[in-house]
């Protein structure tokens, strides 16, 4: 016979005996379960072909069983078809451990593995017949690994325990699982208690602040539909007569409209600031009085915007309406500045004639709902003519409002004058 052919042999045979421990394993395990289960009544529970338990039944040694041992054996011993074979099995028997456990009569259990681990083959083999054929006999010693299941008692009245001889198993208890404890925050007396959730995000929104949506313009001042409206507008300031303006308008309570000029604000940014804390409306006017419609649109664009900064520098809001300077203007300004441009419906000339009572009268006559008047607060003579035409113009019932009170949120990109009530 060949090296091969030997070394072929003796792989078969190694193979049949793994077989045949495994099968007997197998029956042991399934002994030990019978046995621990019947130590206490002599009866136990085993399944019937199927795998299902039939209570009752006395275990006894399974003929079956034996026979397929000793053919296992005698196939190993004799070299036979069995020990040619690279995987056998008995004849009937399926071929997964948890079919062969289901053949033998026994399910695969970790209770059964315990009552036998860590005994020799022999001790085990004995210990498994004797539980079979005699069920009075007591069970093998449990380890000290192995948890007792747990008992159920009854409440009973107190009466003095007598100690037992011998030692006894203290009884134990099966673990329970943990309640479950919703997480919650600690609410002060007379407050709703909020979940841990809502208090981290509170606290997020807090560290990190959080977004608001811009709130819609609400006009604070009367409703020019209903009533006489007229927006008083001065132009090329501030300048030194400003502060005397101010304190006329305030005099009447009365808000105007006033048209800066961007290098007017950089030398006197108290007195922008002064007229946009007393409710007046700033916007622009060009950075050093230019004409718009000589300009690129480069030159226009930065023109506005450094006169924008400027204001926004004085008051800290940026104007939204601008006034071109000499009331120039075409498509190209128009498309190029961005915002609406406030013309004027009345002209007072009040840079042509410097006569306050001639100011005073022609803004009063030509005033109608709904105007815009045009002013220059760099001149003495207009800033004393503004008492006289307060006057006369609120004993008309004229609402003095600003430019954006007057024409509402949504004004045109080109404005002479204000919708009449």
């Amino acid at each position: 016979m060949s090296d091969e052919a030997r070394a072929g042999r003796r792989v078969r045979r190694g193979t049949a005996r793994l077989a045949a421990a495994v099968l007997a394993t197998a029956g042991l395990l399934a002994a030990g379960h019978a046995a621990d289960a019947g130590s206490a009544s002599g009866r136990v529970d085993v399944p019937d072909r199927a795998g299902r338990a039939v209570a009752g039944r006395t275990v006894s040694p399974s003929p079956a069983g034996a026979g397929r041992l000793a053919a296992v054996e005698e196939g190993v011993q004799g070299g036979g078809a069995l020990a040619a074979r690279p995987r056998p099995a008995a004849a009937g028997t399926p071929r997964t451990a948890h079919a062969r456990d289901a053949a033998a009569g026994t399910p695969r259990t970790a209770h059964a593995r315990d009552a036998v681990a860590g005994a020799p083959a022999p001790v085990a083999a004995a210990t498994a017949t004797q539980a079979r054929t005699s069920p009075a006999v007591a069970p093998p010693t449990v380890p000290p690994a192995t948890v007792a299941p747990p008992r159920t008692t009854t409440p009973t009245a107190t009466a003095p325990v007598t100690p037992t001889a011998g030692p006894t198993t203290p009884p134990t208890t099966a673990p329970t699982a943990p309640p479950t404890i919703a997480p919650t925050v600690t609410a002060t007396p007379g407050t709703t208690p909020r979940s841990l959730t809502d208090a981290i995000t509170d606290a997020i929104r807090d560290a990190w602040g959080t977004p608001t949506p811009a709130a819609t313009p609400v006009p604070t001042g009367p409703d020019c539909r209903r009533v006489k409206c007229v927006a008083l507008t001065f132009d090329d300031g501030p300048g030194p007569y400003t502060a005397t303006l101010l304190r006329h308008l305030a005099a009447r309570k009365a808000r105007a409209t006033f048209f800066v000029v961007g290098q007017n604000v950089v030398a006197h940014p108290d007195l922008v600031r002064r007229a946009a804390a007393a409710g007046h409306e700033i916007g622009g006017h060009s950075w050093s009085h230019r004409d718009l419609t000589t300009l690129r649109a480069a030159s226009i664009r930065a023109d506005l915007a450094r006169t924008a900064k400027a204001v926004k520098a004085a008051t800290g809001v940026a104007p939204t309406i601008m006034r071109p300077p000499y009331g120039a203007q075409n498509a190209y300004v128009r498309k190029h500045a961005k915002q609406p441009m406030i013309m004027w419906s009345v002209d007072t000339l009040d840079w042509r004639y410097r006569s306050s009572a001639r100011v005073a009268r022609v803004a009063v006559k030509n005033a109608r709902p709904g105007g815009i008047i045009l002013f220059h607060d760099i001149h003495p003579t207009t800033v004393k003519a503004i008492p006289r035409v307060l006057k006369k113009l609120s004993a008309r019932g004229y609402h003095f409002v600003t430019v954006s009170e007057l024409l509402g949120t949504a004004p045109g990109k080109l404005v002479y004058k204000g919708p009449r009530p």
